[in-house]
């Protein structure tokens, strides 16, 4: 009870002084700059002309006709338009156990947990100490320490020192502000690398789909033209045809399953990705197939304004905080160069024995006060502040790029939809007449009145628009995912996107 009481008493006497320390922090101007968020861009669009209804193309998968609309927002769960109960399953698996985004998640724990050290240093700090030792003086010793004159003693001094530095400058601030600002830009490369992965298995699916539909039309190819080199065979035997032409649909053959190999190992490395992206082995893959056609291309989709861009694209607000961080470090550097301020103050007891710590007339304390200020470091501190003046010009630089490229992100996406959606419409018409051509091709050479070569060449212009058919309706679902991706992803709409650590 005697030892708390000394360290009331202490704290008794150094209160007046801490709490006008305090005052004095909280009314004293801090170093630095004040971090205002840059303006949104003074733009209207994304291009030149206005996002129109893109084209449609009847009695195709994915030959919705696409349109835009401003006071649409991106929905947290925007996978969910494409209406695959398939494709949700495989994104709530990634968000479970995706380890690219647990590690992100991690980070933004450590980014936070600093942040909190660092306001530690707003309070005052206290120890306690215990000391015991035991001291022998010289005979010949003037006088001894002790009041008895014993040259033989043991001490024993338990004490409490707390030590307090006003923030006068704001020294502590500005960390803990570019630590906040550090923080937040580890939250919002969690949320992009979010937005990246929900994306990444949408259209890693989408790509599967599109394969799996290739590869199935090249065995259907590989089927027609192996029963026709069967045809042919059996012709040139009964002098029908030429060698020439035997050889050349043997060749058409070849081609055909010569292209099988590089699509099935196409469609195993995206499974193998689609393994990964979900947490689990390559091993571990489910074999499941993906069909465009059980997959709804949206057709009613969002388009951000700009002012709405740059609030909520992840990499644009990464960039932002990058900014504020470094503008808070300047105001680090430049209290550096001010005055310090440290206030100390200890409390405690010493005694011969151990049983007389806490007799009254052993008790001591005392109170003091540091102020340092630089004077010369040989410059370092100088270059210092203006390094991170300098830092803070690159960050501004990377945020003017930065939202750069966001807004070319949706100006890209948006033509490649309209391009995607002219390409479908263009490929279906070609497929069709790739496949009347055909048709009426064997007619014609099985009543003998064309050329076997002919057919040769209606099979091989319907092999390619079969094949391109299914690339322009894989582009079409693709870019669309990508548009959602451009425009920020919805994660504001994500509750545990949404609130921050410190459950703002």
């Amino acid at each position: 009870m005697t030892g708390l009481l000394a360290v009331r008493q202490l704290c008794a006497r150094a209160l007046p002084i801490v709490a006008a320390s305090a005052c004095l922090s909280m009314a004293g101007c801090m170093a630095g700059p004040n971090f205002e968020k840059p303006a949104p861009p003074d733009v209207s669009g994304y291009s030149p002309k206005p996002a129109a209804p893109t084209e449609a193309t009847p009695k195709v998968t994915g030959g919705e006709s696409q349109r835009f609309g401003d006071t649409h927002d991106v929905i947290g769960d925007w996978w969910t338009l494409f209406h695959s109960r398939q494709l949700d399953d495989l994104i709530e698996q990634a968000l479970a156990k995706n380890h690219d985004l647990k590690s992100a998640q991690a980070a933004l724990k450590v980014a936070h947990e600093n942040v909190l050290a660092q306001r530690g240093a707003f309070y005052p700090q206290v120890s306690a100490g215990f000391s015991a030792s035991r001291h022998q003086d010289p005979p010949g010793a003037l006088a001894a320490v002790p009041a008895t004159n014993a040259f033989l003693y043991n001490l024993y001094t338990p004490q409490v020192s707390v030590s307090y530095a006003p923030d006068i400058f704001g020294l502590n601030r500005r960390t803990v502000e570019s630590l906040q600002a550090q923080q937040d830009q580890t939250r919002y490369q969690m949320i992009a690398t979010y937005n990246t992965l929900t994306s990444n298995v949408v259209v890693a699916a989408i790509t599967m789909a599109s394969l799996q539909m290739q590869i199935d039309a090249t065995h259907q190819i590989i089927d027609a033209n192996t029963k026709l080199a069967d045809i042919l065979h059996y012709q040139l035997q009964k002098g029908v045809v030429s060698g020439l032409e035997v050889a050349a649909q043997e060749s058409q053959l070849a081609q055909a399953k010569a292209s099988l190999p590089t699509l099935e190992k196409q469609l195993d490395q995206e499974r193998d990705l689609l393994a990964v992206l979900c947490g689990k082995y390559p091993s571990e893959a489910p074999d499941e197939k993906f069909d465009l056609s059980t997959i709804k291309l949206p057709d009613d989709l969002p388009l951000s304004l700009p002012s709405e861009l740059v609030a909520q694209r992840p990499d644009v607000l990464q960039a932002q905080e990058a900014m504020h961080a470094a503008s808070a470090q300047i105001g680090v550097a430049e209290a550096n160069r001010l005055p310090n301020l440290t206030l100390t103050g200890n409390a405690g007891r010493t005694a011969l024995e151990f049983n007389q710590l806490f007799k009254s007339g052993t008790g001591f304390w005392s109170i003091g006060a540091d102020l340092a200020a630089p004077i010369f470091e040989g410059g370092t501190l100088m270059h210092q502040e203006r390094a991170a003046k300098a830092a803070y010009i690159q960050a501004s630089e990377q945020y003017r790029g930065t939202v750069l490229t966001a807004f070319q992100n949706v100006a890209d996406t948006l033509a490649a939809l309209e391009h995607d959606a002219e390409g479908l419409k263009a490929a279906a018409a070609a497929a069709d007449a790739a496949k009347t051509t055909l048709d009426l091709s064997q007619l014609q050479w099985h009543a003998g009145t064309a050329s076997y070569l002919s057919l040769l060449s209606a099979e091989q212009a319907d092999q390619q628009a079969r094949i391109n058919l299914v690339l322009a309706q894989a582009n079409r679902y693709a870019d669309t995912a990508a548009l959602f991706q451009a425009l920020g992803g919805g994660w504001w709409h994500r509750a545990e996107l949404a609130q921050d650590t410190d459950g703002k």
